[in-house]
């Protein structure tokens, strides 16, 4: 039985890969499992890390490292790489309220670990790894680890502390959401509400009746119109054309024009007169409008169109078609000129059918190439974002040069990377498939060595008093600030409770707490508001971590 004992405890680079794999699979098999309708997903690989460490089972502390390392800096590159397009977007309008709540959440719960980790006597890294369980925010952790690695001081009871107060930091986001509810919330208050998005994409229908726009072109009403606006097709004496931006318009002209629902009045004023036919239902058969012009969906996959602008391939004037929508991530754009194209981007093309066989040839529409991940910028970004993590920056005040280290070096460079590359012409495109497969991977690997490294002391830690007290601390993190936050904000900021509590869900990065949000509450909007605070806040815990301990360690 020696080659037994050799996979499972000799250590050994192989023993390490069998180990940490065999940890993974059972986490993420357990993973699955529903406990009163709450699963902890990949997070409970960090829990059987914590049983097999409790049991004994080690591996190599060079190969730990390793392993521990490399998960985390490929969990964190590729959550950045995610959230990157979505992140300066996500300031704009409504979008800056709910950020600036879900800003305070975070503030708040690092305040109270500053004050009660000097009321209490518990240390400050003690308080940082019950930070990071309270808000499950396991990259928080691992930059917290690294700034203590980095200071010369002990790097593992942060991890004790996120363990402990880790469980409750799951449920107690749900508690008090639930609390909020029961004590807030009228019957009116959940049902389903359209929530006002001035900047989502609108079809409308006007007829050409004032004489200002007669005999001018679609170019120049443009230039004369602060509203943007697509004109998508156009009706004159009972023929369907796509007008070119040299279009003269004619009194009586009836117009299909893709804009936002706010300037729809304007857009009256300036031509005349709305129809009242409802153009934005989902069931609407874009092919039966006419019998002249087919719309379809065409995928940008030719890598030389990534970050140039819709308006420079003039495609409406070259081929006679018009591009009146962009989808992207999910996310439907206004096909305006000065959109720069991303690959993966699906454009709603309306034209005849050979212009539009001739628009595909353009723009590619080739699905196989972008199965094919792109693995270049995943490691050109990784060292990018070691590189700009091992950048030592002097702050006043702080006798240790700040540096940002494993986690939030890579976190930054791939949110850059997601946000900036298609404009350099950098090929940032990786499937949703692939991403999370990179996710999952890193976040595995980098909790079960985090769970093997702490099992050893984490059930002595929690049987003591001051296991009690941390249990205790970590509530009270995750409890307060949600429960103060999403009161202000359902009570006197009168924002509807769905969006409230995918805010609070999205402030402390808890996906478990925003499925029962999601079961409980109708509509999107606790999805939508989630996905509108979370890169911000995922951003802001990494680096709060550091700079808490460099400031008041250093």
């Amino acid at each position: 039985m020696e080659w037994l004992y050799s996979l499972f405890v000799e250590h050994s680079a192989l023993q390490a890969v069998v180990v940490i794999s065999l940890i993974s699979a059972i986490g993420l098999g357990l993973g699955k499992v529903h406990f009163w309708g709450i699963s902890l997903g990949v997070t409970f690989v960090f829990f059987a890390g914590i049983l097999a460490g409790h049991f004994g089972l080690s591996v190599d502390p060079q190969m730990l490292n390793y392993a521990e390392s490399f998960g985390l800096v490929i969990f964190v590159y590729s959550l950045g790489l995610q959230v990157g397009p979505g992140f300066f977007g996500s300031f704009r309008k409504g979008g800056m309220t709910l950020n600036m709540l879900a800003l305070g959440v975070v503030l708040l719960g690092t305040l109270m670990t500053v004050i009660a980790s000097y009321t209490t006597g518990v240390s400050l890294p003690d308080m940082v790894g019950i930070l990071c369980g309270a808000t499950t925010n396991t990259p928080a952790l691992g930059a917290a680890q690294q700034t203590l690695v980095q200071m010369g001081m002990p790097s593992n009871s942060p991890a004790l502390g996120c363990a402990v107060a880790y469980p409750m930091g799951v449920v107690g986001v749900i508690l008090a959401v639930l609390f909020l509810r029961k004590l807030l919330t009228r019957p009116e208050d959940l049902e389903t509400k359209e929530k006002d998005d001035t900047n989502k994409v609108y079809v409308a229908a006007f007829q050409i009746h004032n004489p200002a726009v007669f005999n001018k072109s679609i170019k120049n009403i443009a230039s004369m119109s602060h509203p943007k606006f697509v004109i998508s097709r156009l009706w004159r004496d009972g023929h369907v054309s796509i007008p070119t931006s040299e279009k003269i318009l004619k009194e009586g002209d009836r117009l299909l024009v893709i804009t936002s629902e706010k300037d729809v009045m304007a857009l009256t004023v300036l031509f005349g007169e709305q129809e009242s036919t409802d153009w934005n239902k989902e069931d609407i058969d874009w092919n039966a409008i006419d019998s002249e012009l087919i719309s379809e969906r065409i995928l940008v996959t030719r890598t030389e169109l990534n970050g140039k602008k819709l308006g420079s391939l003039r495609l409406r004037n070259h081929y006679g078609i018009n591009i009146s929508r962009v989808y992207r991530s999910g996310v439907q754009l206004l096909a305006t000129p000065e959109l720069r194209l991303q690959l993966g981007d699906r454009l709603t093309v309306v034209g005849e059918a050979p212009a539009i066989r001739n628009v595909e040839k353009v723009l590619g529409n080739a699905v196989k190439s972008l199965k094919e991940p792109n693995l270049v910028v995943v490691f050109i970004g990784i060292v990018l974002g070691l590189a700009l993590g091992a950048v030592p920056f002097s702050i006043p005040g702080v006798g240790t040069p700040v540096k940002l280290g494993l986690a939030g070096g890579p976190i930054i460079v791939g949110i850059l990377l997601g946000t900036f590359g298609p404009r350099l012409h950098m090929i940032t495109y990786t499937t949703r498939s692939a991403n999370l497969m990179l996710r999952a991977l890193g976040l595995s690997m980098y909790l079960a060595c985090l769970g093997l490294e702490s099992g050893s002391h984490f059930f002595e830690t929690v049987i003591r008093p001051e296991g009690l007290l941390w249990i205790g601390l970590g509530a009270g993190l995750t409890i307060i600030p949600v429960l103060l936050v999403g009161f202000i904000a359902f009570k006197f900021m009168k924002i509807d409770f769905g969006s409230v509590s995918g805010m609070l869900c999205g402030s402390m990065a808890n996906p478990m707490a925003l499925n029962y949000a999601n079961d409980t509450i109708s509509g999107d909007n606790p999805s939508v508001a989630y996905a509108t605070v979370y890169p911000l806040c995922m951003f802001l815990r990494v680096i709060i971590a550091q700079v808490l301990l460099m400031f008041l360690l250093g």
